[in-house]
């Protein structure tokens, strides 16, 4: 049920509405791509983003483009597709792509965070007329939270603050705010005072809402999942500092997954993936401050899970 997500959705709708498909990533996506230029709105679920490599042809240069090339002919179509680490996953099943999906016009992107954006931005995806692709972090799956019956929407506009503060904007999206949002009270305590800007959609990018939280704590901290070369981190930082650069105190700050392969080994996942020390020291980094030791993991951490509360899904 891809992480139990759509568990008993076939038993509920009919083998009709939700179908398993054979292992075909580039020919599933084409007939879902299909099924929406004649009047459908399918969902497409890719159980890792690696899957959907098989079907970029699908996705980047058709899905993406027959709005602009065929007067207007429609693909309102919603791609799902999982991403982060767990449980040594390695270098095929755990990278976090956005920021290539991010990088083509046409397609829209949405990063939820929270339980009622989750069902929100989904609705809205599935009534948006253009192609949007969903990115979920297999961590999320784990979370509970206030989500209202029934029908909603939540707009597929861009960035919202999550925490107010006002001594630092740290700019963050999918699990990275969940981390970061745990750390706010630790930060406090250090006489830090974050705001939490949860990015939510990074295509098409309206970063407004951001910058009016740079210019009010005018520094900023931009977290990010993916890599860090030519990742979705340096593009908010680039917008930052081109609108409010004259407006911030101090160069903006990243932290970003090392430029090297997601490893496998429980010994090489406690160096790659930055830990609540690492984004403590960035965010001091920025703001100028220095603060107590903070002790690295112990070698018994295992860092590729969530917390020790955490049991599936797998």
């Amino acid at each position: 049920g891809v992480f139990g997500t759509t568990k008993g959705l076939r038993e509920k709708f009919g083998k009709e509405c939700v179908r398993d498909m054979p292992i075909s990533e580039n020919g599933m996506t084409g007939i879902a791509l299909g099924s929406a230029l004649v009047g459908k709105r399918p969902i497409m679920t890719h159980m890792r983003l690696e899957f959907a490599m098989t079907a970029i042809e699908q996705i980047v240069n058709q899905a993406a483009k027959w709005h602009y090339m065929f007067d207007g002919v429609k693909a309102p179509m919603v791609i799902r597709m999982i991403v982060g680490r767990g449980w040594g996953q390695g270098p095929q099943h755990s990278q976090s792509l956005h920021s290539w999906f991010a990088h083509v016009p046409g397609l829209k992107v949405i990063m939820p965070s929270t339980p009622r954006d989750a069902k929100g931005m989904l609705i809205a995806a599935v009534e948006d007329n253009s192609p949007v692709v969903s990115i979920e972090h297999r961590w999320l799956y784990n979370l509970h939270g206030a989500v209202p019956e029934g029908y909603f929407v939540e707009a597929l506009d861009g960035p919202r603050v999550v925490r107010e503060g006002k001594d630092i904007t740290i700019a963050t999206s999918s699990y990275t705010t969940v981390e970061f949002l745990m750390l706010a009270d630790r930060l406090a305590g250090e006489g830090i005072d974050a705001e939490i800007v949860d990015l939510r959609m990074i295509n098409p990018f309206h970063p407004e809402v951001l910058f009016e939280s740079v210019r009010k704590t005018r520094h900023l901290l931009v977290a990010d999942q993916g890599s860090r070369n030519a990742g979705f981190a340096a593009e908010v930082m680039a917008r930052v500092s081109e609108t409010c650069w004259g407006e911030l105190n101090s160069a903006p700050g990243r932290v970003t997954l090392p430029d090297g392969p997601t490893p496998t080994s429980r010994a090489l996942s406690n160096y790659f993936y930055p830990s609540s020390r690492d984004y403590i020291y960035a965010v001091r980094k920025v703001l100028g401050v220095d603060g107590p030791e903070i002790e690295e993991p112990a070698p018994d951490d295992f860092l590729d899970v969530p917390d020790q509360s955490f049991s599936g899904p797998f």
